[in-house]
């Protein structure tokens, strides 16, 4: 397994220093030039050149997965006090990120170019909550189970964060160093009126989505319409002068929807061999798993229109195509409604990257190997990804314990905490943490159904975008430690560089296709249970299923509980229960509406034991069926039902019909 070495803090940062001093001095960076990266999007396409990006998080250095579950590496050296160093950089530069799925009601303490006193003080929990100025929602915030601040904290010399408690948990602090020679404005929770008026505008776009974005104002429009039939391709746009395309939108985008992912689009720069982008349509637009499932600030769904705002700049040449895949017979006619924003504005080749993207498609990594989201040459910067994960083994996600890794220019300079977490999320399979689609303006969940053991999330980057001057490399563990779990990825990675990828691999039908398992696994905590009766619940981790195990005392024997079948596609299965036996079991038979499905089971026994899989029959689910309910039968102290999840094994679908 390839585990990350990152270089001493204090190794990187006397290179840094003595850069410093042999360079000539720059104008001094300030807090607006910073927020302005989070607003102006025609800034994302240019360099930066010399600067250094790196993270401090708390990874386990052993390769276990020790992330900050016990707090091992959360922090950098214990104080006299107590106290915990958690951050501590020289240099000239700015925290662009700071995320945790664990913040704490402690006091941060930040000394920001003075290693003697205090800067400022902060409730570790209120850098997030948006209850503390500067630190305002949606730049800062918390949803998916994690916790997220955008907020640049500026530092001419040096920055060190301690916290006042005892224990740390998890989280990763990406930081930038600015170029040899800079000077920055240090952090100030006193801001003037043009610091003040550019957070606004930050929080106000965050908060706007997509239609709050400003283009330039030269700007032409290109509206398209027609009909592609399956085997056609179809030309979109084409300019042969240089200049820019700003937004791409999608009329209809229900029409790419479904499990084949048949249309695919295809973008091509000025004298390039390889296409800028070749993918399928519903992953450009963050779809997961063929439904539209992302609604970020600059790419996704919204009211059936699909929408793209990175903006593109070329020398000479564009064109956007898209391709209708022919797999055989059964596909129909589709009307394309589309309408390309661009002006002439074209690239500044010196300070300015062209638009790529590296897609893959159904690639299962293998055992001991980490899946490479990105290894490419050239002067660029990484600015997304987005990711959709299907465990091949039923059951718990743990290939999403993964961890992320970042090498620039050869040099290992950020490793994550678990996949989950490198999206500002956390807590995956837990009630309302990672535990369905949602949609933040720079990350968000693309999709969580535990029955069919898959997820998927994504990550823009704005002003915490990954600059290298030669190269870079990234990928992503599956599993908890030793890329030992099977699983499929389909991965999409946007950046800006100065040459195209050597290679890509391009779509094939085999690589664009949905998977559906033939088994299912139904975990209690993430089931919107029905009770009626007298029932008290309890949970536990007691077996190691991956999930909660829930105790039901039946205090009425005329109790039932109603269990969905929830995410799961129409077709007749085999239902099997997963329960423990132990000396105080009740009888309890398994019904779908007012059919008897199972005869009565007895869950008592002397000790306590679990059968892992007790076949119950046959259940069926589509638009009128997708339930099950548990009948109880009690006697005395016999009352207790020990429920740790249902299994089901496909017999037979309804072709490629799903039920949510």
């Amino acid at each position: 397994m390839l585990r990350l070495r990152l270089l001493p803090i204090a190794t990187i940062a006397i290179v840094i220093i003595c850069a410093n001093n042999s360079a000539t001095a720059q104008k001094q960076i300030t807090l607006t030039d910073e927020l302005k990266q989070l607003t102006d999007i025609s800034l994302l396409p240019q360099y930066r050149t010399n600067t250094y990006v790196a993270e401090t998080s708390t990874y386990d250095r052993t390769g276990g997965n020790n992330d900050g579950f016990a707090g091992t590496y959360s922090y950098i050296r214990r104080n006299a006090d107590s106290s915990l160093v958690m951050f501590d950089v020289t240099g000239c530069g700015v925290i662009n990120r700071f995320a945790t799925p664990t913040p704490t009601d402690d006091t941060l303490d930040f000394y920001i170019d003075d290693t003697t006193s205090v800067s400022f003080s902060i409730k570790y929990s209120d850098l997030f909550s948006g209850k503390v100025y500067p630190f305002v929602n949606p730049l800062c915030g918390n949803q998916l189970g994690g916790f997220y601040c955008y907020y640049p904290i500026m530092f001419n010399k040096n920055c060190r964060i301690v916290s006042r408690g005892k224990h740390l948990q998890f989280h990763q602090i990406q930081y930038r160093l600015y170029a040899p020679g800079s000077a920055a404005k240090s952090f100030s929770l006193q801001l003037n009126n043009d610091e003040k008026k550019a957070l606004q505008n930050a929080a106000a776009l965050w908060d706007g989505g997509c239609k709050a974005i400003r283009f330039s104002e030269n700007i032409s429009e290109a509206d398209t319409g027609y009909y592609i039939k399956p085997g056609e391709t179809k030309t979109l746009f084409a300019l042969n002068k240089g200049g820019r395309i700003e937004s791409l939108e999608m009329d209809g985008a229900d029409a790419f929807a479904g499990n084949q992912k048949n249309v695919y689009i295809k973008i091509t720069w000025d004298d390039d061999t390889v296409p800028a982008v070749y993918c399928p349509v519903a992953d450009f637009f963050g779809y997961a798993f063929g439904q539209p499932s992302m609604q970020s600030l600059l790419c996704g769904v919204k009211a059936g229109i699909a929408y793209f705002c990175y903006p593109m700049p070329f020398d000479k040449t564009a064109t956007i195509q898209l391709i209708y895949f022919n797999p055989g017979s059964g596909h129909e006619t589709i009307h394309i409604k589309a309408k390309i924003y661009y002006n002439h504005t074209k690239r500044n080749i010196a300070g300015e990257g062209r638009f790529y993207t590296v897609w893959q498609g159904n690639v299962q990594p293998a055992n001991g190997a980490p899946f490479v989201f990105l290894n490419t040459m050239g002067k660029g910067h990484y600015v997304a990804t987005l990711l959709q994960a299907h465990g091949l083994t039923p059951g718990m996600t743990y290939f999403f314990e993964g961890d992320d890794s970042t090498a620039v220019d050869g040099s290992f300079r950020i490793h994550g905490t678990g996949s989950e977490d490198y999206f500002n999320g956390g807590w995956y399979a837990l009630p309302d943490k990672w535990d369905n689609k949602f949609s933040l303006p720079v990350s968000g969940c693309l999709d969580y159904n535990l029955p069919y053991c898959r997820t998927g999330g994504y990550r823009l980057y704005f002003a915490d975008k990954i600059s290298f001057e030669k190269s870079i490399y990234q990928s992503i563990e599956h599993g908890p430690e030793g890329n030992k779990i099977p699983v499929s990825y389909t991965s999409l990675s946007f950046y800006y560089c100065s040459t195209a990828p050597a290679f890509i691999q391009p779509p094939t039908y085999g690589s664009t296709s949905v998977d559906a398992p033939n088994v299912f696994t139904l975990y209690p905590q993430l089931m919107h249970v029905n009770i009626d009766g007298d029932i008290n619940t309890k949970t536990q981790w007691v077996y190691n299923t991956g999930g909660e195990s829930f105790i039901y005392t039946i205090n009425d024997g005329n109790s039932t509980i109603g269990m969905p079948l929830e995410k799961m596609s129409w077709g007749h299965y085999w239902l099997y229960v997963d329960i423990a036996k132990l000396p105080q079991g009740c009888e309890f038979s398994v019904w779908q509406k007012q059919t008897q499905i199972s005869g009565w089971f007895s869950t008592d026994s002397a000790k306590q034991e679990r059968v892992e899989a007790l076949y119950a029959g046959e259940v069926v689910v589509n638009g009128f069926q997708n339930s099950v309910t548990l009948h109880f039968k009690t006697s005395g102290t016999k009352n207790i039902f020990f429920f740790n999840r249902f299994i089901l094994k496909r017999q037979r679908n309804y072709g490629d019909i799903f039920y949510f």
